[in-house]
């Protein structure tokens, strides 16, 4: 069946009868050859294109095996909950789909069983506070046993569900479990000894989801759980040949944390309950050896919080390791086999992972990050390039696409250049004449003591004009805070704030009341979707560069040298904005303004790399223009002389 058939098909069958996108057709056609030809290519795929039917259509029509890694939960659930069965019924084409988390996703059979035997009572209790000592309050233990009374109703939850679940996976759940309730009976790929060594093994929720995986034509997972597969060498998925990166300008960042690690006093403590559940009370002082080296590495990262560390740390940890590893070689008890395996399995990686922290490859990074009572200690590399050039790219068809992807970024993943194709298709939503780009160039550099007050009188300005409908995005929770604390009781619109209620409830009140305005941060610049009236601008306080104290891109910068502001910052800054600004027009009907509270985008000598990334709007200077086009008064053209948006472009073949 011919790819553009096929997809006028799936269209047709869309609520509305769908419309015809041509840069969806575009897409398409590019995909189709991509693969048959074993090509990576690069799509940028603006707003409103349809990108998902752009590459599932003919990714399904190729007969390969197919894998989709996306960077967010909400694609995820829409390719799973809604476009795979879709054209499994309108495609014209039979084929076989699955989803795939990671093992921690599931929850273990054998923990199960340990736990409702009552084999593993450590996992019920918090080491530190759950045993306090003979200083500890008489409140401090009451709470310590309130504490573990609700764990161990949560816990007594999942084991009904367990027994009727037939999938295991925690998303069916209808309550949300507490973390440690929830890992009370769940194992990572780190800690499980395999289906062949599990006494559950044969009904394992995690290994029939990696079944189903295997039977599948097309595979749905995390982008974390795809690096973590490069990672292994190839063992966390099922063989396949063709590999799309939905959300790709995600990717450089997820490589990194996946196929790096950390290592926190968590760790230590979910090791010691291991060896409590296998030894028992004759652990010769094991877990409390564990507990102690837990707390000894938290004192020992505090003073590196936000910062590279120059050196290993000097801690217990090693040889209290080494301790765990002999005592556990020399259990032979069969009943404790399984969490036997699972304890060695974690000492071993844990081990592996220390190893590294105190000798770090000549490419790692080594730093300290989270708060200050539960620090954890991250390894990463700089460039994932090397690895995944090493890894992946010579082993897949790769397709990679986002509504904004980096300029640069097929190097710096690594991508041969001649094996690459680009593609810009552009996004069919009426950008030029619905959006208006508004730059408050008048305002105070943003660096200046005097800028937040400038800026949120700008804010409530704009909002007033808007009629509320905003969305705000702040670069930072204090000065979200701070403009929320200002206008609330100004504005005779309701402010919502990111702190308010979890992120879909937030969207759906936003949505709801089309007065309404949303104060958000970075968790908010992306995968935001209100079509229609309640959305008709977005402010954004500050061009969006990296924190200059970040570990990681401060070892970027050192390897960027002299270029680090343009190799590193510059695409950052530029990509974050277009996907802010990307939650403006979201319907063909949509009509509204994107404004920068940043003088920087109107003076800056790098403010064209900016705006190019942007959608291409209209643009102004001036708050009159942006209060006559929120009334529908004026349609303000550029301004002379400005330089065009990039055109759209296919790579040469």
């Amino acid at each position: 069946m011919e790819v553009q058939e096929a997809l006028a098909r799936a269209v047709r069958a869309l609520p509305g009868g769908g419309e015809a996108r041509p840069g969806q057709a575009v897409m398409a056609d590019a995909v189709a050859d991509a693969i048959s030809r074993r090509r990576h290519l690069v799509v940028q795929a603006g707003t409103g294109t349809g990108k998902s039917l752009g590459y599932l259509v003919p990714a399904i029509l190729s007969g390969r095996k197919v894998v989709v890694a996306t960077a967010t939960r909400a694609l995820q659930d829409q390719l799973a909950g809604k476009d795979l069965p879709f054209l499994a019924r309108h495609l014209g084409r039979r084929f076989r789909f699955a989803v795939l988390k990671g093992r921690a996703n599931y929850l273990c059979r054998q923990r199960a069983v340990e736990v409702a035997g009552g084999g593993d009572q450590l996992s019920m209790e918090n080491l530190e506070e759950a045993e306090p000592g003979a200083g500890a309050s008489r409140a401090g233990r009451t709470r310590g046993d309130e504490e573990l009374g609700v764990l161990g109703l949560q816990v007594q939850r999942l084991l009904a569900w367990s027994r009727t679940s037939k999938t295991g996976d925690r998303a069916e759940l209808d309550f949300e479990p507490r973390p440690r309730a929830w890992s009370t009976l769940s194992v990572s790929s780190r800690e499980c000894p395999g289906a062949v060594n599990c006494p559950s093994g044969e009904e394992c929720f995690a290994e029939a989801a990696r079944d189903a995986a295997a039977a599948a034509d097309v595979v749905v997972v995390n982008t974390h759980l795809y690096a973590t597969h490069v990672a292994s060498g190839g063992s966390v998925l099922p063989d396949h040949d063709v590999v799309v990166f939905d959300e790709a300008h995600e990717l450089e960042d997820v490589a990194a944390s996946s196929l790096g690690f950390e290592i926190s006093a968590g760790r230590l403590r979910a090791l010691a309950g291991m060896v409590r559940g296998v030894l028992g009370s004759g652990d010769g002082g094991l877990v409390q050896d564990l507990v102690t080296a837990g707390r000894g590495l938290e004192e020992a990262m505090a003073p590196w919080r936000g910062r590279r560390l120059p050196a290993g740390l000097d801690t217990s940890l090693t040889s209290a390791l080494t301790r765990v590893g002999t005592a556990l070689r020399g259990c032979e008890d069969s009943a404790v086999a399984a969490a036997k395996s699972r304890a060695q399995q974690a000492s071993g990686h844990l081990a592996g992972d220390l190893a590294a922290v105190l000798e770090p490859g000549p490419s790692d990074v080594v730093w300290v990050e989270g708060p200050s009572d539960a620090p954890v200690l991250r390894v990463a590399p700089v460039d994932v390039g090397e690895l995944l050039a090493e890894a992946l790219w010579g082993e897949v068809t790769a397709v990679l696409t986002s509504a904004t992807v980096p300029p640069g970024l097929p190097a710096r993943l690594g991508i041969p250049a001649a094996e690459v194709d680009q593609l810009d298709v552009a996004s069919p939503f009426p950008f030029a004449t619905h959006g208006l780009l508004y730059c408050a160039a008048h305002l105070p550099d943003p660096r200046s003591p005097s800028y937040e007050a400038g800026m949120i009188e700008e804010l409530s300005a704009l909002v007033g004009a808007a009629g509320g409908r905003t969305l705000a995005l702040f670069t930072s929770w204090r000065a979200m805070h701070a403009a929320a604390d200002a206008l609330r009781d100004v504005l005779p619109f309701k402010v919502l704030t990111q702190a308010d209620l979890p992120k879909p409830a937030l969207l759906a009140a936003f949505a709801a009341e089309e007065s309404s305005c949303l104060f958000a941060t970075m968790g908010f610049w992306q995968g935001v979707d209100v079509p229609g009236p309640s959305l008709s601008l977005v402010a954004i306080d500050r061009i969006p560069f990296p924190r200059p104290d970040e570990p990681l891109t401060q070892a970027r910068r050192d390897r960027a040298g002299p270029a680090a502001f343009r190799a590193v910052d510059l695409p950052r800054a530029a990509t974050l904005l277009a996907q802010g600004a990307g939650r403006l027009i979201r319907s063909s009907e949509d009509r509204g303004v994107v404004a920068v509270l940043d003088p920087r985008l109107a003076s800056a000598s790098y403010r064209w790399d900016l705006v190019r990334a942007l959608p291409p709007m209209a643009r102004t200077r001036h708050r009159a223009d942006v209060v006559a086009f929120l009334a529908g008064r004026a349609e303000p053209a550029p301004p002379p002389g400005a330089p065009p948006p990039a055109a759209p472009v296919r790579a040469p073949q």
